[in-house]
This record gives C-alpha cells, structure tokens and sequence, in this order.
C-alpha cells in the first residue's frame, strides 16, 4: 500500500487530520527527491547508456559466430534480464531500477530488429518502430514509470513519419510535410509545465522539444515543397491526410491537456504552415521573408514566455533570434562587404546586439518570475 493511501485510512480513521496528512505527504516526497542529486542521476543516466551500448556492442561482435537459434534466445534473454534484474534491485534502489526497465524497453527495440534479420521478415522498419513504441506504451502502462512514457513520446512519432516517408518516397517535397509536424510537435513539447503530477515526464518532454527545436525550423526550411523542379507533386487526397495527420493530433492534444491555454499552440501552428509556404523558394537562404518570419516567431515565443510565465519560451526565443540575425548576416551581408569591414561589423553585432538581448531578455524572465514562472 503506497503512503497516500496509508495517510487517507488515517485520515478516514480520524488519527491524524488532513492538513497533518498533506504535511507529511510533502516532506516525504521532498526527502525523496533529495536523495538523487543531478550527480547520482547524471551518473545512473550513463551508466544505463553505457551498459546498453556495450551489452549491444558485444552481441554484435560475435553475432556471425552465434546460429539461429542462439540468436534469438540472445534477444530474447537481453530483454527479460533487464527487467528482472530491474525488478530485483527497484525495491531497494528506486533509480537503478527504473535505469535497467529502460535500458530493458531500449533493448526491445534491438531485439525487433535482430529478430527481423532472423528469420527474414519482409522489409519494413516503420513497423519494428510500431512494435517498440507499443511496447513502451505497455510498459508505461504496467510500470507507471515516466523514462517509459517519455520513450514512447519518442517513438510513436517517429513511426508515424516513417510510414508517411515510405508511402510517399516517390513524391518530391513530402517531407515538408512531416517536418512541420514534427516541428509543431517540439513546440508543444517545449510547453509542458513542470508540474505534479508526472513532472519529470513534463521536463523530459521539454528537453525532447528543446533539443529538437531549431533543427526542425531548418528542416522545414530547406525541405519545401518545390513539386515544379520535378514535376512530382503529392496527390491532392494523400496532401490533405498527411496534412491533417501533420496538425490535427497535436492541437488535439493541445485542447485536453491545456484547455484554455491552448490558443498559442494554434497561433505555433499557423506560424509552422506559414513558415513552410514561405520557404517555397529556389534558394530559401536568400529568401528574406524567411529571416523577418523566424524573427517574428522568436519574438512571439518570447511574448507567450512572459504571459505564460515560462521561462523556456523566453530562453529559446532569443537563442532563436539571434541565430536568425547570425544567418541572414552570413548569407547575404558579409559577401556583399569588405573583408575587414565585415569583420569589424559581426564584431559590433556580437558586443552590441548580445548585450542588448541578454539585457532584454534578463528583463523578460523577471517579469516571468513575478508571475511564477516555471
């Protein structure tokens, strides 16, 4: 029986009121969590990741020497170790044990694969995908744990866009397509608020998004749909399910879990479409629209940063602000200008543009923290 429910028998009991019972419940978990301190956690996340590689890297080095069957009791007992050894040592030791659940659902995702090559299965990596994600969805659902869920946030995805990759390998300019999904996705990622309850899924959501950011602005950027270059334009009805698939989760996601503040989301997904049929150009890195949007955007994430009282959203608008101003420079200013010139005017863009958007954005998460920025 977990404390919560020891402490509302209490309470029902009438041997401790319910302000003594939240009293306790919040020491508890605030003793818990200084237990792991980011060292013990650094040090437990790589320690996971090294043993994972090394277990993967030493079954493929005597793969060729091991027969069939040999094989395939190697995957199998990869996955079924882990996580009896997890369950083993998880009563004692909560963050090992959650360590090896999820080095055992990594694991899953090799065995999917090796077992394919086994037996020599028909050809289809979006479907090995499927079946990892639906086994960290189950293992989710069985251990309650968040490095689970945050894995399949992961991987459903990535399954999603291989499918529409390989249905419309033939098409030019498909791939605009799931990029801004995709970049719609990290965006709503990027929002989640660190709270209970799963606040450490929360944060890994944000770190996910974060990390994935400016890579997918790029990737909607230079992979437009430019059809006319060679006459292969995606059929209509597949354009609209690709599309609908691309926005349509995401914002219904958005509704359940933010409700009232999910209108930023939609004014992200506006900016995400707009942002993909600007980038039709021959040459988007001389586009200047392109630049003044993504500047605009930045400028937007740092508007709903101080109103949501987010302190990520600030962050990463100026990150993305100044990256834009740092692109346009090289790519249309700098060859147009004397060497020394050049030079001396990045120079003055780094002392003077830094200081004043460390300075602006230094007031910005002031202003967020008054409101209780996260």
């Amino acid at each position: 029986m977990s404390l919560s429910e020891q402490l509302a028998r209490w309470v029902g009991a009438s041997l401790i009121d319910r302000a003594t019972a939240e009293r306790i419940l919040r020491y508890e978990k605030e003793s818990g969590s200084r237990k792991m301190r980011w060292p013990a956690i650094l040090a437990v996340s790589f320690g996971a990741l090294m043993l994972c590689a090394g277990i993967l890297l030493f079954v493929a080095a005597h793969w060729d020497e091991l027969s069939p069957a040999s094989r395939f009791e190697l995957v199998l007992g990869m996955v079924a170790v882990f996580h009896l050894a997890a369950g083993l040592l998880g009563e004692k030791v909560p963050s090992i044990g959650i360590a090896l659940h999820l080095v055992g659902t990594a694991c899953l995702g090799a065995g999917i694969y090796l077992a394919g090559q086994i037996f020599n299965l028909q050809e289809h990596w979006p479907g090995g995908v499927m079946l990892w994600a639906l086994g960290a969805v189950v293992g989710w659902l069985v251990l309650r744990q968040w490095p689970q869920a945050l894995l399949a946030t992961v991987l459903i995805p990535w399954w999603i866009v291989g499918e529409w990759d390989l249905a419309t390998e033939h098409y030019a300019g498909s791939w605009t397509v799931a990029a801004q999904g995709l970049l719609l996705l990290a965006i709503l990622y990027v929002s989640a608020t660190p709270r209970e309850p799963n606040r450490y899924l929360r944060l890994g959501l944000r770190w996910v998004g974060g990390i994935a950011l400016i890579p997918l602005i790029a990737d909607v950027i230079f992979t437009a749909d430019r059809w006319w270059l060679t006459r292969r334009e995606i059929p209509l009805t597949l354009k609209i399910f690709g599309y609908s698939a691309a926005y349509l989760p995401a914002l219904a996601i958005a509704v359940i879990a933010r409700k009232q503040r999910a209108i930023p989301i939609f004014g992200a997904a506006f900016w995400v479409a707009a942002l993909g049929l600007i980038s039709r150009h021959e040459n988007p890195e001389h586009n200047p629209w392109i630049y003044a949007w993504i500047g605009l955007g930045a400028c937007a994430f740092c508007y709903w940063g101080m109103n949501d009282n987010n302190k990520v959203f600030i962050n990463w608008g100026c990150a993305i602000f100044a990256l834009d101003v740092i692109t346009f420079y090289f790519s249309d200013v700098l060859d147009k200008l004397g060497r020394s010139m050049g030079l001396i005017l990045l120079g003055v863009i780094f002392l003077a543009g830094g200081w004043v958007l460390n300075r602006l954005r230094s007031d910005l998460i002031a202003r967020a923290a008054a409101g209780g920025a996260q």
